[in-house]
């Protein structure tokens, strides 16, 4: 089934986001080659596709998990949690339905 992951960022949290996004990055792309990642990536804090020094403040990903418990473990494993990019991340079933 599929999961929606949503996660909230601290205040400020661009310099933490750069020290961990490749070990990040790293567990999306398994996700990827493994045929289970839907989409993935950051919220602007601004109206632009990159926010320079304005950041993000928080990310999205849709994944494809066995259960809701292997999603919530997947998602508390990820290397933003323990640089302390996130303040808070929900996870929930999800369910495509277009396109």
């Amino acid at each position: 089934m599929l999961y929606m992951i949503y996660s909230e960022d601290v205040e400020n949290s661009l310099p933490l986001r750069a020290n961990a996004r490749p070990a990040h990055i790293e567990r999306l792309q398994a996700l990827k080659n493994e045929g289970r990642l839907i989409m993935a990536g950051p919220l602007p804090a601004i109206d632009a596709n990159d926010p320079a020094e304005a950041g993000f403040t928080g990310s999205l990903i849709v994944a494809e998990f066995d259960s809701l418990e292997d999603a919530k473990s997947w998602a508390k494993a990820d290397p933003y949690i323990e640089a302390g990019v996130y303040q808070n991340v929900t996870v929930k079933p999800y369910k495509k339905v277009l396109p």
